[in-house]
């Protein structure tokens, strides 16, 4: 979940997943999905990894680090050019996510993810998942848009206004999704939200 600070409050960013996929089409999701094998190339956590390519992917928003903890920059031209080619060569496999932190020299910002939930269906569902769920700050430098391949529609919305168009049955959420949205309802910023435990 890729959140900031809006003028109303928290906001968190949702995608609308195509109408022809087999699981979930149409619902309201945040950026995610499987573990690919080159995300545990590493020795980082492969869902952690995972998460942030999807990010990338499918948000065109990349969680990696330039210069210690400072977020990349996608917002100058020829930056934003170059990573839209890479975004597409990441999505398709021809490019690993470290091979392009290799290229950039960046870091995965593996630091930036907290761990939220972990979601798993019960044994005799007929698609079964298990799914970890995890909150960041949106780096502020990057523009995101959805992919328009899993996801057709991309939007920054308050928790609780999700959870309300859900109710009068204008948006579909599953049921990871909108549990998830119900506890970022009760943030009233990023810094309370990513305080860390303990």
């Amino acid at each position: 979940m890729l959140v900031r600070d809006g003028d109303d409050g928290i906001e968190v960013f949702m995608l609308k997943r195509h109408a022809d996929l087999v699981f979930v089409p149409g619902a309201y999701v945040f950026p995610g999905g499987a573990v690919d094998t080159a995300d545990r190339a590493v020795g980082h956590d492969p869902f952690v990894v995972a998460a942030i390519r999807e990010c990338f992917e499918e948000a065109g928003a990349l969680l990696a680090y330039v210069d210690g903890d400072r977020f990349v920059d996608l917002h100058d031209e020829a930056a934003a050019v170059r990573f839209r080619e890479y975004r597409d060569a990441v999505h398709a496999g021809r490019l690993t996510i470290h091979d392009l932190c290799e290229l950039e020299g960046l870091r995965l910002a593996v630091d930036a993810l907290q761990p939220v939930s972990r979601w798993v269906t019960p044994p005799r569902s007929p698609r079964r998942f298990d799914t970890r769920f995890f909150v960041a700050r949106a780096p502020s430098n990057q523009a995101f848009l959805h992919d328009d391949r899993e996801t057709t529609a991309s939007e920054w919305v308050r928790p609780c206004d999700a959870l309300e168009r859900f109710r009068a049955g204008d948006i579909e959420l599953i049921l990871p999704t909108e549990r998830s949205l119900q506890m970022l309802a009760g943030a009233h910023s990023v810094d309370a939200l990513l305080v860390p435990a303990g």
